[in-house]
C-alpha cells in the first residue's frame, strides 16, 4: 500500500488558520484535501440549517408548489410514485408526509416484485381511471418520456422530482421539473440525493403556507461616503435574491424620480434596518421631497435575533460568521438581506421538530445512495444523524430496536452498514412497500411488524447473497481469465435480480477489476449491475452499449440496466471488446494522508478532531493520519469466528492507544514482530474511531497499515 501525503504551502495553511479561526493542524487537513474555497469550507464549520439552499432556487418549484396549491384546494387525487430503495422509499415518504400536512388527498405507490424502475404505463393509466389528476415522482422520472406524455394524454399532470441524469435528448414534457442535474434547473449543487429533492419540494410547501410565499421584497439601505451617499437595494421573491442595485448619489445633483430606485423599489415591500436613521440619511442625499416608504425590521425582527437587538448594520457585518465564507467583502446591504432572511425563516418557524424528523429520512436516503458528502449534504446529513441519536422518529425507532441499536450512537459510517441496507433489502426482495409503510405508519404495533418483516427480509438477502457468492465467484474467476484480468462478468439465471449490485460490489473489492453481475429473467429480460474499479469509466461503457438496453442509469461507480435476453451475448461482446480498448488505472492500493502527527499530537483531544469533519461517507473519507517510530506496547492475535485480527497497544509516550488492524494477524511476525514482551517500532497509518462497549466509549486507533519503522512499502 502506497502512503500518498501531498505537500502543502506554509502560506496557505495560515491563512485558513486567521480566516477561519483554526488551529494549524485543522487548516493544513482542509489544505490537504483542497478545501480552501471559503463556501466549501462552510459546510464543513457549521451545520446551522439557515446555510441550506433556498429550494426556489430550483427554476421551476413555483411551479410545482402552485399546482400542489391547488390540486390541495380543489380536492384533486394525488399519486407520488417513488423508486423501490432507500432513497426512493424516504423519498416517497418525505413527499406523501408534506402532502398530507396540505390536506391533499395523496396516494403512494413504488416497483414491487419484478416491475422496472420508474414510473410506468400501467400506474399512470390505473391512476387516471381511479379518477387522479396530479402525479408527483420521487427519485425518478426523468427519463419516462412515454409515460408522461400517455399522462397528459389522460388529463393527468405530472411533476418530476428526480436527481438522476438525463440519459440522452431532451426531459419529459412534465409540468415541472425538479432535477439538480437538467441544466438549467437553476439550482446550484447537483449533487442532493433523491430524498434531498424531495426534502426540496416539502419545504417549498412548508414556505407556501406563510406570508412569505410570492411577497415582494426590497431592502434598502443608504451609508455616507465622503462626500456622497451610496444607496443600495436588493429584490427578494420567496427569500431568493432577484436583483440588486447600487447608486452614489451627491446631494443636490439629482432628484429621487431620476435615479434607478423608483423603478427598482415599486410595487414592494420595503424593508431598512434603523428606521430613524435611513430616513434621515435619504433626506441628506435627496433632499427633505424624496418620501420612500418603508417598514423598519430592526424592532420585530431583535425580538427574533437577540443578538442583533440594539446594534447597528455596522457592527452587526463586524460580527457576522457568514461574512467569513464570503468571497467577497460583505456590504452593509448583504448583513440587511442575511438578517430579513433569517429573521423570515424563524417568524415563520422554518426549522422546527417536524424538520428534524424530515432529515432523518433525507440522511438514511442519502447515505443509502452514496451520494458526495460535501456541500449543503454535509448539513443534511448532519442534522439527521443527529436527530436520529437525539429521538428517531417513527418507524425509524421500531428498525433501530428490531435490529439491536436503539440506544446506541450512531454515525453515518453505523447507518450505512447497519440500518440503510435493511431499508434496502425490502426492495431487493420485491416488497418496498413494507419499508414506505412502516416510515408512514401511526399505529405503533403495525410498525413494530412492519419492522421485523424489513429485517427478516434483510437475512433472506444476506443468505441470498452468500448462496449466490457460491454460484458467482468461480464464474467470476473463468471471466477474470477470459478477459484479460481486466473484466469480471457474469449472467445467471440462479441469480435474484435484488442481489446483483451486492454481489458486483463485492467482486470488485476482491478481484480489483471493474464486475458486472446480471440476473435471467423468467420474462425473456436480463437485469444487471455494474461496479467500477481502477478508474474504469460506467457512463462511457453504458453510453456504447445504449442501443442495447431497456432502461439503465446510474454514475461512473455504480451503475445499473436492462436489455432483452437475445441481447445478452451481444453486451458480452461489446463488454470484452471495450474493456480491452481502455487502460485501466494501477491497481496498487493507496491511501491518501491528512497529517502526519509527531507522538506528542496522538492524544485523546484528536477524537474530536475526527468528529469535527463528520460525517464520512463518499467523497470525505475518515481522516487518515501518519506516525513514525511508534513502540508496539502489546500484541494480541483476536477474532470472533477465526483469530485473525490483530489488536495492539501502542506507546506514544505521554499516552498508550488500543489499535486494531483487521485482518492483520498474518502481518506479525512477518511485517513487524512482538515476542517476549518486546515489540518492533513501527511506522502506521490509521483512523481515530471510538469503540462504545457496555455504556462506555473509549478512543482507538484503527490502523490501516504499518510496517516496521524507517522501512519503505
Amino acid at each position: 500500500m502506497r502512503w500518498n501525503k501531498p505537500e502543502v504551502r506554509a502560506q496557505e495553511v495560515r491563512e485558513l488558520a486567521s480566516r477561519y479561526g483554526l488551529d494549524n493542524l485543522t487548516a493544513s487537513i482542509f489544505a490537504r484535501r483542497g478545501l480552501s474555497e471559503p463556501e466549501a469550507i462552510l459546510y464543513y464549520l457549521e451545520d446551522d440549517p439557515r446555510y441550506l439552499r433556498n429550494p426556489f432556487l430550483f427554476e421551476q418549484m413555483e411551479d410545482a408548489v402552485d399546482r400542489i396549491l391547488l390540486a390541495s384546494d380543489e380536492g384533486e387525487k394525488i399519486l407520488v410514485f417513488g423508486d423501490r430503495d432507500a432513497d426512493g422509499v424516504t423519498s416517497t415518504v418525505l413527499a406523501v408526509r408534506a402532502l398530507r400536512e396540505l390536506g391533499c388527498e395523496v396516494s403512494w405507490r413504488v416497483p414491487k416484485a419484478d416491475e422496472p424502475y420508474g414510473l410506468s404505463l400501467a400506474a399512470v393509466e390505473e391512476f387516471a381511471a381511479s379518477g387522479g389528476s396530479l402525479i408527483v415522482t420521487v427519485d425518478c422520472g426523468i427519463s419516462n418520456h412515454a409515460e408522461v406524455l400517455r399522462a397528459a394524454e389522460l388529463g393527468v399532470d405530472v411533476i418530476v422530482t428526480d436527481h438522476h441524469r438525463l440519459q440522452s435528448g431532451e426531459p419529459p414534457e412534465a409540468l415541472a421539473l425538479i432535477n439538480p442535474k437538467l441544466p438549467g434547473s437553476g439550482y446550484p449543487f447537483r449533487d442532493l440525493a433523491g430524498c434531498g429533492v424531495a426534502y426540496k419540494l416539502a419545504s417549498a410547501l412548508k414556505l407556501a403556507r406563510t406570508g412569505i410565499y410570492k411577497q415582494q421584497v426590497a431592502l434598502l439601505n443608504v451609508r455616507p461616503a465622503n462626500d456622497s451617499f451610496i444607496v443600495e437595494a436588493v429584490r427578494l421573491s420567496n427569500l431568493v435574491e432577484t436583483g440588486r442595485i447600487r447608486e452614489t448619489i451627491v446631494p443636490g445633483m439629482v432628484d429621487l424620480e431620476r435615479t434607478r430606485l423608483v423603478p427598482f423599489l415599486q410595487g414592494r415591500q420595503i424593508f431598512v434596518w434603523d428606521g430613524e436613521l435611513q430616513k434621515r440619511l435619504l433626506e441628506k442625499a435627496l433632499g427633505r421631497g424624496a418620501e420612500v416608504l418603508f417598514y423598519d425590521l430592526a424592532p420585530e425582527a431583535g425580538a427574533f435575533i437577540p443578538s442583533a437587538k440594539g446594534q447597528s448594520l455596522v457592527r452587526l457585518k463586524e460580527l457576522s460568521r457568514i461574512g467569513r465564507y464570503k468571497a467577497e467583502p460583505l456590504e452593509e446591504i448583504d448583513v440587511l438581506e442575511n438578517l430579513f432572511i433569517s429573521f423570515a425563516l424563524k417568524k415563520a418557524d422554518w426549522f422546527g421538530e417536524d424538520d428534524l424528523e424530515a432529515l432523518q429520512l433525507v440522511a438514511l436516503g442519502t447515505i443509502a445512495d452514496i451520494m458526495p458528502l460535501r456541500d449543503e449534504n454535509r448539513i443534511l446529513v448532519r442534522r439527521g444523524v443527529a436527530s436520529i441519536n437525539r429521538r428517531p422518529r417513527p418507524g425509524v425507532s421500531e428498525l433501530l430496536v428490531a435490529l439491536g441499536l436503539i440506544g446506541k450512537k450512531l454515525g453515518a459510517v453505523d447507518l450505512a452498514w447497519q440500518v440503510t441496507p435493511a431499508i434496502n433489502a425490502a426492495g431487493r426482495m420485491g416488497e418496498p412497500g413494507a419499508a414506505v409503510s412502516l416510515l408512514l405508519s401511526e399505529e405503533g404495533p403495525e410498525r413494530e411488524a412492519l419492522a421485523a418483516k424489513v429485517v427478516a427480509m434483510n437475512q433472506d438477502r444476506r443468505r441470498l447473497g452468500g448462496e449466490a457468492w457460491d454460484l458467482v465467484y468461480p464464474l467470476a474467476m473463468k471471466s477474470l481469465e477470459a478477459h484479460g484480468d481486466k473484466l469480471a462478468l457474469v449472467g445467471r439465471e440462479e441469480v435474484h435480480r435484488g442481489i446483483t449490485g451486492l454481489i458486483a460490489s463485492r467482486l470488485t473489492g476482491t478481484l480489483k477489476v471493474p464486475a458486472i453481475v446480471a440476473a435471467f429473467q423468467g420474462n425473456g429480460t436480463v437485469v444487471g449491475s455494474i461496479r467500477s474499479a481502477r478508474g474504469f469509466a460506467l457512463s462511457s461503457f453504458l453510453e456504447a452499449c445504449t442501443d442495447l438496453f431497456i432502461d439503465y442509469g446510474g454514475h461512473d461507480a455504480a451503475a445499473g440496466f436492462s436489455l432483452k435476453a437475445a441481447d445478452w451475448p451481444e453486451f458480452e461482446a461489446r463488454a470484452a471488446a471495450y474493456v480491452q480498448a481502455v487502460e485501466l488505472c494501477d491497481e496498487e492500493e493507496s491511501i491518501a494522508v491528512d497529517a502526519e502527527l509527531p507522538h506528542e499530537y496522538v492524544k485523546p483531544e484528536l477524537a474530536a478532531l475526527a468528529e469535527r469533519f463528520e460525517p464520512y461517507g463518499e467523497a470525505n473519507a475518515p481522516l487518515v493520519f501518519l506516525a513514525r517510530d511508534v513502540a508496539i506496547a502489546e500484541a494480541q492475535i483476536v477474532g470472533k469466528k477465526e483469530a485473525n485480527h490483530l489488536k495492539l497497544t501502542l506507546d506514544f509516550g505521554a499516552y498508550k492507544w488500543p489499535a486494531l488492524l483487521w485482518d492483520g494477524a498474518q502481518r506479525l511476525g512477518r511485517d513487524f514482530d512482538f515476542k517476549d514482551g518486546k515489540g518492533d517500532r513501527i511506522d502506521l497509518v490509521f483512523k481515530v474511531t471510538m469503540n462504545r462497549w457496555n455504556g462506555m466509549e473509549q478512543p482507538q486507533l484503527e490502523v490501516f497499515d504499518a510496517r516496521r519503522a524507517g522501512t519503505e512499502g
